[in-house]
């Protein structure tokens, strides 16, 4: 008996920890690279894999709490503006894709993911991947 009532407290605690995470949403969420890495040498056309932890993916359009896009930065020096909704500067994931294959020139290139939400505004805090440097044969 006294198994089943600690077995049940840890459920019901469980879930509460559960939803206080899903109630903080993005405040803990990070986007990140899956891959290449940072430092790696690519060919010209290469796989970029996308992640996110602590917030889902949804497309474009659909409003939906704790979700968002990816937009990926290419090249670029800062952040674009992040109180209103990201534009041609970025690579636009709209669909919910959470990989591309991009073709780039040899050399020197940084990658950043910043993740929006059904407007392609980005969340408050953003939510943005750490940037890489890869290098492009």
């Amino acid at each position: 008996m006294n198994k089943l009532i600690a077995h049940s407290i840890t459920i019901v605690l469980s879930g509460l920890i559960s939803a206080a995470a899903l109630a903080d949403g993005h405040n803990a969420a990070k986007a990140y690279i899956v891959s290449p890495s940072n430092g790696e040498t690519v060919s010209t056309t290469f796989k970029v894999i996308f992640g996110l932890k602590g917030m889902g993916v949804s497309p474009a359009g659909v409003e939906k709490e704790n979700t968002g896009h990816h937009h990926l930065l290419i090249d670029m020096e800062s952040l674009p503006p992040l109180d209103q909704p990201l534009g041609a500067e970025v690579k636009h994931f709209g669909g919910g894709q959470t990989e591309t294959t991009l073709t780039l020139p040899p050399g020197q290139h940084t990658l950043q993911l910043i993740l929006g939400d059904h407007l392609h505004t980005p969340h408050n805090p953003p939510v943005v991947s750490d940037p890489i440097t890869i290098e492009v044969k």
